[in-house]
């Protein structure tokens, strides 16, 4: 499958390096990370010494030395393919996160070897790192971070260059081939069910068949399952279960304690949650005062909303299984609305640097007689730019033109079902002064999310 084009250049800029850090790319199982690491090794036309540490626990002992000299010896012979070369070499140590004492080790590679490439992948770190008195080695490796595929690799996938370049280069100077907005939501529709993890893309370009997506889903929600198992004790265990089960069904919603399990402490499902957020399964978007640049600045580390890892997974443990894609193309859902955000919050953390953990953040406020909500509030070119998400093709604007009024803030964006527009919104507010609140709204079709920093250069 398609690799993203930031990953890509992000691999080819660390091995131009002459003095390399180990890289370890983040990422929750079956993202597509080793096959990453694969491609990128053969376009280079690298030797690729790849170690599933996984299957080799004897090398415990091995890194636990700390002597890199002994270590190369014993990975040269598990690889069976020579020397391990600065010059023609990548040395990648998969599955890491079952050799705790090889994450250690890195900090020495790079110490004593800066010019070999190093690579590390490794699903649920932070369950090992939890268990042990070391952490990963700070100012001695790089990160990587990588989630499931975006809808544009999904078009990549099924060939439609052509719809690509026209979402990648429209500019609102024209009109929008009303053809092409149906074919685009139809895709979209599809990509809502199967997602973005590669292998379930994967099935269904090469079959159309929904059933061999449903049974990737199964065996990736199976193996997660397992692999909770184990690194958690049976209490950390099933509070890790609940959270997992919840999360799909409750995306874009406040957190209440209460309603993932009334009678487990809020501190031992926060810290349930803080696992599987730092293990990429799912994403917490906490709630910011908005005050100015930065926006972390505001943030409220207390109140915050969860989303899934993937909107096909998602869909999946929420049991949309035993309909036709036919059926899903023509049907709504009830949760027609938390789709929509989640396919959006998915593919904002796909936007931008993915050296760092992405962070997002939304607006609340609480008020007596109503609330206000905007979805989710970036920074794009030196700008605080709300977003406001709608499932269909109409919808009230409440909350954006209070939240505007508040914060004096130039545009806006809204994403929904209709063409790419541009407008000059004008609106009275409600206040003793009865004064007129103006802004620009960006009005984009749910499909064109990547797009977003084009517009604010």
């Amino acid at each position: 499958m398609t690799m993203t084009r930031f990953a890509e250049e992000t691999l080819s800029t660390w091995y131009r390096l002459k003095s390399r850090k180990p890289l370890v790319i983040r990422g929750a199982r079956q993202v597509g990370k080793s096959t990453l690491v694969r491609r990128f090794a053969e376009k280079q036309n690298l030797i690729l010494h790849e170690i599933n540490l996984e299957r080799y626990p004897e090398l415990i002992k091995i890194f636990d030395r700390m002597d890199t000299a002994d270590m190369l010896r014993e990975l040269e012979y598990i690889s069976g393919k020579g020397k391990i070369s600065v010059d023609t070499g990548l040395l990648f140590l998969d599955e890491i996160q079952a050799a705790p004492q090889a994450i250690k080790a890195l900090r020495y590679f790079y110490e004593d070897l800066p010019e070999l490439p190093v690579i590390a992948a490794g699903s649920l770190l932070e369950f090992t790192l939890s268990d042990h008195s070391y952490s990963m080695p700070v100012g001695r490796i790089e990160y990587l971070f990588i989630g499931p595929m975006t809808f544009e690799e999904f078009l990549t996938a099924k060939a439609e260059t052509q719809l690509l370049q026209l979402i990648r280069s429209y500019d609102f100077e024209s009109s929008f081939p009303v053809t092409a907005h149906q074919r685009l939501l139809k895709y979209q529709r599809e990509y809502l069910m199967t997602g973005g993890m590669p292998e379930a893309v994967f099935r269904y370009v090469e079959s159309g068949d929904f059933e061999e997506v449903l049974n990737v889903h199964a065996s990736i929600v199976q193996t997660y399952r397992d692999d909770f198992a184990k690194y958690a004790r049976s209490a950390e265990l099933n509070r890790l279960h609940r959270v997992f089960d919840y999360v799909p069904s409750a995306a874009g919603e406040k957190i209440k304690y209460c309603n993932i399990d009334e009678n487990e402490q809020s501190r031992e499902l926060r810290k349930a949650i803080d696992l599987l957020e730092k293990a990429g399964v799912i994403s917490c978007v906490h709630h910011s005062k908005i005050s100015g640049l930065p926006i972390k600045a505001g943030m409220n580390s207390k109140v915050f909303k969860l989303f899934f890892l993937d909107i096909g997974l998602m869909n999946y443990i929420c049991g949309i299984r035993s309909i036709s894609f036919e059926q899903m193309e023509k049907r709504e859902f009830i949760n027609e609305g938390k789709m929509a955000e989640q396919f959006i919050q998915q593919h904002l953390l796909r936007i931008g640097r993915q050296v760092e953990k992405p962070q997002l953040f939304y607006w609340l406020r609480d008020g007596r007689s109503a609330n206000a909500e905007v979805d989710f509030v970036i920074q794009l070119g030196g700008q605080i730019i709300p977003l406001e998400i709608k499932a269909g093709k109409s919808g009230s604007m409440r909350s954006l033109i209070r939240f505007m009024a508040e914060k004096g803030l130039a545009a806006a964006v809204r994403f929904d079902l209709n063409p790419p527009s541009r407008m000059d919104v004008a609106h009275k507010t409600n206040g003793s002064d009865d004064s007129e609140v103006e802004f620009k709204l960006i009005s984009l079709p749910l499909y064109m999310v990547e797009q977003l920093p084009r517009f604010f250069p």
